[in-house]
């Protein structure tokens, strides 16, 4: 099957910065692609590339089988969704949608049907005579989406575009989002901070670190294997113990990493260790224990005990939570 999106040895510098260094990735038709990495991390700029807003220093790039190094941005079957959504002010709704097909001289009555059925699949129909001024963030967001997908592109780039919203909105966003690239079929590439949004969204994850794919795969892979220490504390926060801790541990003189809500605390069997610190989180209580100077938190369903701050406890974890990561993770 031809990849959807394929990067080989592809490099972006500025000057002396590498803000893409060397990236080999590819993507599948019809899958939710996430790029995931701090800001800085070249997932921005890789989009940016797809789109054809930059091209590479060095490297190749096709999208279904095409080169795609010096194609304008107008001729790839891509189209791109904004995190500030960047919508006419002056034009309504319906003619904010149909804008990228006038430009192509799609006749009037032909784009406007397709953008009110576009307007229908986002959920926004008969909104086609408003300005997006009287329309709320979510609303002007959706528009954003219903431009880029009644040109039909085969690629759907998606730029941190829930970046903006409400928490609750959000998380409505998403799974309207998934749901909605299921039906059509399109490939979605979605860039992200947010790992929460990364791994619930997404059939495979690439998790970006100063220009490189520290590690791609699925969100249980990334979340439960990950391959390096910088993946395991940026992708849900894991404890990442050094070689000596893990030794103490019962462990061989490895990295390794171990998530707070596999840990549990007990009276009678595992290690010992001082409670530092107790936070309430809601769902949850977080637990930072002091193992020889290492701070290891715990995380403990909503209802359970709590132990007090200085209080001796026991920890210990199911056999297949600690997971190795090698000498030079």
């Amino acid at each position: 099957m031809i990849p959807a999106v394929k990067f080989q040895k592809v490099s972006r510098h500025f000057g002396t910065v590498r803000a893409v260094d060397a990236v080999d990735l590819e993507i599948e038709p019809g899958e939710f692609f996430a790029m995931l990495g701090p800001s800085g991390s070249g997932k921005t700029t890789c989009l940016r590339l797809i789109a054809g807003f930059e091209q590479p220093t060095a490297g190749h790039i096709e999208i279904f089988g095409e080169t795609a190094e010096g194609v304008p941005p107008y001729r790839r079957n891509v189209n791109t969704v904004f995190q500030d959504y960047a919508l006419f002010p002056h034009l309504n709704v319906a003619d904010n949608v149909a804008y990228g097909q006038m430009i192509r001289g799609v006749g009037k009555a032909e784009r406007l049907r397709d953008a009110e059925a576009a307007l229908e699949m986002v959920k926004l129909p008969g909104y086609g005579a408003r300005k997006p001024g009287q329309l709320s963030g979510g609303q002007r967001q959706r528009v954003a989406l219903a431009r880029a997908l009644v040109n039909k592109p085969k690629v759907l780039l998606l730029d941190e575009p829930l970046g903006a919203l409400d928490l609750k909105l959000r998380e409505q966003m998403q799974e309207e989002l998934k749901v909605l690239q299921k039906a059509l079929g399109i490939t979605f590439v979605f860039v992200t901070h947010d790992q929460g949004e990364a791994l619930s969204m997404a059939d495979r994850i690439a998790v970006f670190n100063e220009g490189r794919i520290m590690q791609t795969g699925t969100p249980e892979d990334i979340y439960r294997r990950p391959k390096t220490r910088f993946v395991a504390d940026f992708v849900g926060s894991s404890n990442v113990l050094p070689p000596d801790i893990t030794r103490r541990l019962g462990g061989p003189a490895e990295w390794a990493s171990l998530r707070p809500e596999d840990i549990h605390l007990g009276s009678d069997t595992g290690h010992e260790a001082q409670v530092s610190a107790t936070s309430f989180l809601g769902s949850a209580t977080r637990v930072t224990l002091d193992v020889a100077g290492e701070k290891i938190n715990v995380l403990l369903p909503s209802g359970t005990p709590v132990p007090q701050q200085g209080e001796s406890v026991r920890f210990a974890w199911s056999d297949d939570a600690l997971h190795l990561m090698g000498t030079e993770a």
